[in-house]
């Protein structure tokens, strides 16, 4: 059975018409659309955060609300608020990401020490933070040391698929090079952005407006007045 994530006529009710996407593990998509279109929501089905009014989202074959801890987390999440634990240490948030693989036991003394840290730490540095930070605590960091460990809990996991809601807003340049770069590497991603000038780097575009499905194609066929009409106003 081929791994991907399969939305089956999934829709919620004044946020997203039903629409039938299939991504496999492996591939590169770009979510367009302009805000408010239901790119979030799509998202948020998409891992299982929020339930569909109807329809069904499987991963690998499987409904995703029934699946066990660990197969959840073949699913990552990088979120545009990022959803870091500002008391802890930087450590023990990346850490976090490697919670579906271990008991509530592991977690608990986490807490106390970061452990496995050779695995922390390489996370750490992949995703450019200083080695010493991993003891600093979240709420010292400034917003970029913070986006950066948010994608070192995203690496510490480990996914099949990555979701990303607006991984480069509010980013400067060399950091949201840095990001993209991060996300592309990783088995296959699905990544919501305002930059349509970047589209060229994913093997596939999907658009939405005002909630619907309306654009789904390979990136080298999309025409520029396609990805345009997804930001025009009625």
């Amino acid at each position: 059975m081929t791994a991907e994530l399969a939305l089956q006529q999934v829709g919620v009710r004044g946020r997203l018409e039903p629409l039938d996407l299939r991504i496999a593990v492996g591939e590169r998509v770009a979510l367009l659309g302009a805000s408010g279109a239901g790119k979030t929501t799509l998202l948020s089905l998409a891992n299982g955060s929020l339930q569909p009014d109807q329809g069904l989202v499987q991963w690998r074959g499987q409904a995703i609300r029934t699946l066990p801890r660990r197969r959840r987390m073949e699913i990552g999440t990088l979120w545009q608020d990022l959803r870091l634990i500002e008391e802890l240490t930087v450590g023990r948030n990346v850490n976090a990401g490697a919670l579906g693989r271990h008991s509530l036991l592991w977690a608990l003394r986490n807490l106390l020490q970061p452990l496995e840290r050779r695995e922390c730490l390489a996370a750490v540095t992949t995703a450019g933070l200083e080695p010493e930070l991993m003891d600093t605590a979240v709420s010292r960091l400034s917003g970029g040391q913070r986006q950066r460990v948010a994608l070192a809990r995203l690496l510490r996991q480990q996914p099949l698929l990555v979701l990303a809601d607006e991984p480069l807003s509010a980013l400067d340049p060399v950091l949201a090079e840095e990001v993209m770069v991060a996300l592309l590497d990783q088995a296959g991603c699905l990544v919501s952005l305002h930059r349509p000038d970047l589209v060229h780097h994913f093997d596939r575009v999907i658009g939405l407006r005002q909630g619907r499905l309306v654009l789904d194609a390979s990136s080298g066929d999309v025409r520029s007045d396609a990805i345009a009409c997804l930001y025009q106003s009625l």
